[in-house]
């Protein structure tokens, strides 16, 4: 059975495939379109749209439309209520991978059961594994999570054959961006560093836009107070992305606005957009500076090629900022469908992988494959043999007592994982109790949650816990091992042995908000909507 790669977008999602020519193809939707607007319209109790009407369904409704769900996925306890029912960012986000697999199933024919996901490079742990349940949400076996340029390389790699390269990837999307430096090295991926902020993206860009002819209208109908309509909000919104769309390939644009029979007519130039997005374009241009930096720290000075990917990086200015700050000539390969189709790679190499296991230069089992596939034996050996090389995306550590707190009420966080190792690693670090005649010792386990790694708590974010009890007294001072170990995959392991007695705690920190009765209890809902 084919396993599908799926670009699921903030504002944008796409699902692919490799076909039999052995080229990533986008299926397009029911409507005809490659990619979705990643937005869902709670139409009634039992009924919701996906997609481009449920976009046009905010000008009505839009207290009952959820767009940009993507930046809250993995948030503990957030939840939306519509009809009487909550709804988790993981199960809104299991709506828009559902009616990406109805479109393939109704063009197709094919049941659609194995899929791989891309996440931005940035996520954390959190964020990945509310990707996965959103998945398994949506009755789908997530085979593998991969963070977007790793795909978006993929794919380059196979347009552009050849020796070993070292890219830097530049992903501004709708809701996330981050910058990643990899390393092409014939068919293998190794990532040597990423960067980003999940909390940025096109849809800021659009937002700054809207609120420029809001006060454009204002301006002419003060009388108006149309900024204070829900509904004239939404619609500058929608007129914002038109606009800036309208704006990468246009000096300027006539721009018509009505409220209640009020009418304002005005010209948008590129350089009004480009100066009131200035400063969201000098933090992307920020983080790649900061990427740049570890690159280099690593021995990387030189890039190959600079790829743009993300809709959003078809604004001129992106390619004109990254020119004048760093002197690179950027590449753009398909930006809105380079994640989704190298996605479709991913998902084959994985497929190709699980089937033939160890088996890869055996020609018997590969021939069976190729025949199958109609591929030749070469590219299946090369797409079964593929390596992929991911990081920490951020750091991971335990919370220690801050030594210069007299009363010991106060923490630090002990960063055991620092962002950007390469993956897999396993790291043993020793600590001590911290008070007199302890009997069980309990490991808080944190992630960093800021742009820069920190031990300040409020820097950081508590993903889970392990408890070694039933301990006789222990002297302050008593040595505690903590091991941390992260798989190729992204997934925590952490064990704390406690030296004297050799007693230890183990947890496996696949984090997400929902637990298996909460996922099933959810997949039971969405399997109610229609």
């Amino acid at each position: 059975m084919t396993v599908y790669g799926i670009d699921l977008g903030t504002t944008y999602s796409c699902i692919a495939r490799v076909d039999d020519a052995g080229r990533p193809a986008v299926i397009r939707n029911s409507i005809g379109e490659e990619s979705t607007p990643s937005v869902v319209y709670f139409e009634s109790p039992h009924h919701v749209v996906v997609g481009r009407e449920a976009k046009n369904a905010a000008l009505v409704q839009p207290e009952l439309v959820v767009s940009l769900i993507k930046r809250d996925i993995g948030k503990s306890g957030m939840t939306l209520d519509f009809h009487g029912t909550e709804h988790t960012p993981e199960s809104i986000s299991a709506l828009v991978l559902r009616d990406l697999v109805k479109s393939v199933e109704g063009s197709t024919g094919e049941e659609v059961r194995d899929v791989v996901i891309t996440v931005p490079a940035y996520f954390g742990v959190a964020e990945r594994e509310a990707t996965r349940q959103a998945g398994v949400i949506a009755g789908l076996n997530v085979v593998n999570v991969v963070p977007e340029p790793v795909a978006a390389a993929l794919y380059y790699g196979v347009l552009k054959p050849g020796g070993d390269r070292t890219v830097l990837v530049f992903d501004l999307g709708g809701g996330t961006f981050d910058t990643t430096v990899i390393r092409l090295n014939g068919s293998d991926v190794t990532v040597v560093c990423t960067d980003g902020d999940h909390g940025l993206g096109g849809a800021d860009w659009d937002t700054k836009l809207a609120t420029l002819l809001g006060e454009r209208f204002t301006a002419e109908r003060p009388e108006s107070e149309a900024t204070e309509s829900e509904d004239f909000l939404q619609d500058l919104g929608l007129l914002a992305e038109d606009l800036k769309k309208a704006l990468t390939s246009r000096q300027s644009k006539q721009q018509q606005l009505h409220f209640r029979g009020a009418r304002v007519t005005t010209e948008v130039s590129r350089q009004d957009f480009e100066t009131i997005t200035a400063e969201l374009l000098g933090r992307t241009m920020d983080i790649t500076a900061r990427t740049l930096e570890l690159a280099a720290d690593r021995g990387v000075r030189h890039f190959d090629e600079v790829l743009l990917v993300g809709g959003s990086t078809r604004m001129p200015a992106v390619a004109e900022a990254l020119r004048a700050r760093f002197g690179f000539h950027p590449k753009v390969h398909e930006p809105d469908l380079a994640v989704a189709k190298g996605a479709a790679l991913f998902a084959l190499s994985e497929s190709l992988r699980l089937r033939l296991g160890d088996h890869v230069e055996g020609d018997g089992a590969v021939d069976g494959v190729a025949r199958e596939l109609g591929m030749s034996t070469a590219a299946v050996q090369t797409m079964a043999g593929r390596k992929v090389a991911i990081v920490t995306p951020r750091a991971f550590g335990v919370a220690v007592v801050d030594p210069d707190d007299p009363e010991e009420k106060k923490f630090l966080v002990s960063h055991l994982l620092v962002a950007n190792t390469p993956l897999p690693v396993d790291v043993t670090e020793q600590f001590k109790t911290s008070a007199h005649d302890q009997r069980e010792i309990e490991i808080q386990i944190w992630e960093q949650a800021g742009a820069l790694a920190s031990e300040r708590p409020e820097h950081n974010k508590q993903i889970g816990e392990a408890l070694i009890n039933r301990l006789p007294p222990m002297p302050k001072g008593s040595p505690v091992d903590v091991t941390f170990r992260m798989d190729e995959n992204g997934t925590l392991n952490v064990r704390a042995t406690e030296i004297r007695t050799g007693k230890t705690a183990t947890t496996e920190i696949k984090i997400g908000d929902l637990d298996d009765r909460q996922i099933a209890a959810a997949r039971e809902t969405v399997a109610r909507l229609s």
